[in-house]
């Protein structure tokens, strides 16, 4: 059983890291396009952000997973390494919501 969910996870987690390079293509294509203000380019560099960092804690984890187990400085700076994007990733995600409730209120 516990295997099943280590499975499950690298699978999402490979999965996901493949959705973020579409993403980054994608708003990288959106760069070519002029944004109207400095708000809509805000909300695009907070995508790129999450987009980014995602793919570092995929890469970290992936990389992670193929690391020897007798090199523990390496699995250490990994890990440090996806922590940190980890949380990189969620204060991007929640600093989405919080920009456009700002700009709303500048608007009003």
């Amino acid at each position: 059983m516990l295997s099943v969910n280590f499975f499950c996870h690298d699978f999402f987690v490979a999965v996901s890291c493949l959705a973020c390079i579409i993403g980054l293509l994608l708003l990288w294509e959106n760069k070519q396009h002029k944004q109207k203000d400095d708000a809509d380019a805000t909300e695009v560099i907070l995508f790129r952000m999450t987009f980014c960092y995602w793919l570092v804690y995929c890469v970290a984890f992936g990389i992670e997973k193929l690391v020897l187990p007798h090199w523990e400085a390496m699995q250490m700076t990994l890990r440090i390494t996806t922590a940190l994007s980890y949380f990189l990733t969620f204060s991007c995600i929640v600093s989405l919501p919080l920009h456009k409730f700002a700009v709303r209120q500048v608007e009003e």
